[in-house]
């Protein structure tokens, strides 16, 4: 995060009245933490002398110093603004973020016998989201299931000839290992089905079944061809519910393309490995190719650490939201960003800047 601008109360009139984040500080105790879009003029409010009684808050008389960042978009807004309530507020920033942990589907690879779970804390296993939801992470999961036969429960599987099962094995929706129908290795392989399935946002289930609809077809197999194709249009539409932004979470990585604070550029905001990295400002002056120099200003980025649930969840909420400034685009990893895409966004997202301005 850059280095704010420091002003005194009295130098209000200097602060320009555009989008920020600011501090206000007393000579002793915490600091006032907020964002605006218009920034002189909240400060005016806050520092008002008021003489008669009023029920909106004033710091007259309180403040000592005032510090702020001009942000060019509401995604650097709430990043700036978390960064600075973990470090002003150490205890009380979830309250004052109010952010919501994001919700994954979660494969517990290393269980003897896989299976999968709704849940909103890292760890472990294969963890597939970012949902918009728990109902959407739920739903997800319960039409993914009804495509393979791995098991539903919840409790620590000692398999035995003599375990009662349930429902769903004797509709031939689980492949029973409960009851040692199966052998370790046969369960553990259609969980690696499901792995993949989730690794690759369905088209391992998708490709084997339309492969096997065209073999049906052309030996004039015509029902069995009916049969995968509408299995094949299941499974598209299961892989679609996931929502744009779910994937695997090592391959979940892409770009916001958004204003920004600076005249005449736009901001890069990449997210690698579930972490937001520092923005990237391309000037739109220059004139040399666009597609160049996005290669030059990418080609030292790297994962800048663990998955940061925070900062997933500041992406769902800009992503989801009415008030997006700006565009996503989504990718696999660094080797694999789509210059093309980004050039064109960079084109959209510079022309909506100078329609507002």
């Amino acid at each position: 995060m850059r280095p704010p601008t420091t002003v005194l109360p009295a130098d209000i009139e200097s602060i320009p009245d555009r989008p920020a984040v600011f501090l206000l500080w007393a000579k002793e105790g915490s600091p006032y933490l907020a964002r605006t879009a218009l920034l002189r003029r909240r400060l005016k409010r806050l520092l008002s002398n008021r003489d008669r009684v009023s029920r909106v808050l004033t710091l007259h008389g309180v403040a000592d110093r005032i510090e702020y960042w001009p942000t060019g978009s509401q995604l650097e807004s709430t990043l700036i603004h978390l960064e600075l309530a973990k470090r002003c507020f150490p205890d009380d920033w979830p309250k004052i973020t109010r952010l919501r942990p994001p919700v994954f589907v979660r494969l517990t690879i290393d269980n003897p016998f896989p299976r999968t779970m709704v849940t909103t804390r890292l760890g472990r296993g294969l963890f597939y989201g970012p949902f918009a939801s728990r109902a959407t992470a739920e739903h997800f999961q319960a039409e993914m299931l009804d495509l393979f036969q791995l098991r539903r429960c919840e409790e620590n599987l000692a398999p035995s000839p003599d375990h009662p099962g349930c429902i769903y094995g004797e509709m031939n929706r689980c492949l029973r290992p409960c009851q040692q129908v199966v052998s370790l290795d046969e369960y553990r392989g259609e969980a690696g089905r499901v792995e993949q399935f989730l690794r690759t946002d369905g088209r391992s289930l998708l490709e084997s079944t339309e492969t096997g609809r065209d073999q049906a077809s052309a030996a004039m197999q015509f029902e069995e061809a009916a049969r995968l194709h509408q299995r094949a249009a299941l499974i598209a539409e299961v892989a679609a519910g996931a929502g744009e932004l779910a994937r695997a979470l090592d391959r979940l990585a892409g770009v916001a393309v958004v204003p920004s604070a600076e005249p005449g550029a736009v901001e890069l905001r990449f997210l690698i490995g579930g972490r937001w990295l520092e923005p990237l400002v391309l000037s739109l002056s220059e004139t040399a190719s666009m597609d160049q120099r996005l290669r030059e200003l990418t080609s030292d980025l790297s994962p800048a650490g663990d998955p940061d649930p925070e900062h997933l969840a500041i992406l769902l909420r800009w992503h989801g939201s009415n008030w997006r400034d700006g565009e996503w685009i989504g990718f696999d990893s660094l080797q694999k960003i789509p210059y093309r895409k980004m050039v064109n966004a960079i084109g959209r997202v510079a022309a909506g800047a100078r329609t507002v301005h």
